[in-house]
């Protein structure tokens, strides 16, 4: 596997880790809030989202048979998904706190850039993929 594929599922495991223990929180103590967003958060950007980055870095470079468009965006990627959620873990605390929303949507920002070079790398390795070749017509 890949350096980013790796790195893509070690931080899913984290954020499933993370996610797990805030849910356990809150069946003691309810849905508390910021933690319940944040735990959600942790489970679809962090657990789920950076478990589909891993595997599509892994699998759509080797089912297209070319070599992924870009290293330098997935690498950007995986820093600003991971700032993104981080950051907006912060935001919900803060708009709890301080009723301001303002840090939750930079990061959400910021979250949505990594979310647009995931698919534009992705699109870039698909697109150049060469096309099946046809079938050879049967002799008469």
């Amino acid at each position: 596997m890949s350096g980013i594929t790796v790195w893509f599922i070690r931080c899913a495991m984290v954020y499933f880790l993370l996610a797990l223990l805030l849910g356990i929180h809150m069946s003691v103590a309810g849905p508390v809030y910021p933690i319940m967003p944040i735990h959600v958060h942790f489970n679809l950007l962090g657990w789920m989202s950076m478990m589909v980055y891993g595997v599509g870095y892994h699998i759509l470079p080797r089912f297209s048979g070319r070599p992924l468009f870009s290293e330098a965006l997935s690498l950007w990627q995986l820093w600003l998904a991971n700032i993104g959620l981080l950051g907006m873990a912060l935001g919900w605390w803060v708009r709890s706190a301080y009723g301001s929303s303002t840090t939750l949507l930079i990061f959400a920002l910021i979250e949505s850039v990594s979310v647009l070079f995931f698919v534009i790398n992705m699109l870039k390795t698909i697109k150049a993929a060469p096309a099946p070749a046809k079938p050879a017509a049967p002799a008469k």
